[in-house]
């Protein structure tokens, strides 16, 4: 399993909430503790919000609160987004304004109410590459409106598959999409950054049953 499929799996099961000792996720994963605590201080650096300590476990709880504003999940999105996209530009004067904002952003969040690690606007490796999920977003979100069915390609898969696309999500920094896969006949979560190519199709789907978003939750329960 490559390094950034790992931190993603170890991502989505710290999203339960419960915690999660380093040993079993080593086990689980087949690699040593000690890659456990490096890879939990990757995701605490790249801005997932990790809790816990070596020996004790680990968990994640997502924070949206800025004071003395109480911003929506979208409009905390937005600015991460925009902040990221300036802070990637070749102007330096507002690359450095972007790197600034961040900066005032990370000053006012409230420090207890389990804060994110690490700048706001500016994910580190492995998830610096999670623009590059940007400029397919416009096409999914339109797509879940109106219940279009998706053809797409991910990174590292030979095969087209045809979604039905259910839902967008965002969780420290990295934007994931649930889908039901129409090729694999199952449901299917991925990062939108591993979008290779994605094309709208005539073909418009209505909800059936074990093919819904309530039903991918009511397996993850």
């Amino acid at each position: 399993m490559k390094r950034s499929d790992r931190l993603y799996a170890l991502m989505q099961r710290l999203k339960d909430g419960r915690l999660h000792t380093a040993e079993a996720m080593a086990q689980d994963l087949g690699v040593s503790v000690r890659t456990i605590y490096r890879d939990m201080d990757t995701l605490a650096a790249s801005g997932v919000p990790v809790e816990g300590a070596r020996g004790s476990g680990y968990t994640a709880q997502a924070m949206i609160t800025l004071p003395p504003l109480n911003l929506t999940q979208s409009e905390l999105e937005a600015l991460h987004v925009g902040l990221a996209a300036v802070g990637a530009s070749e102007t330096e004067d507002l690359a450095g304004a972007a790197r600034a904002l961040a900066d005032k952003i990370d000053a006012v969040l409230p420090e207890d109410a389990g804060t994110p690690v690490g700048k706001f606007g500016f994910a580190t490796y492995p998830f610096a590459e999670a623009a590059q999920g940007f400029r397919h977003m416009p096409a999914f979100r339109k797509a879940i409106r109106a219940r279009q069915k998706l053809r797409l390609r991910l990174d590292g898969d030979d095969q087209t598959h045809t979604v039905r696309p259910l839902h967008l999500d965002y969780w420290g920094r990295i934007w994931t999409c649930v889908v039901w896969d129409e090729t694999d006949e199952s449901f299917a979560t991925f990062r939108m950054d591993r979008v290779t190519d994605l094309t709208p199709l005539p073909g418009l789907f209505v909800d059936e049953v074990g093919k819904t978003l309530k039903d991918f939750h009511a397996l993850q329960s």
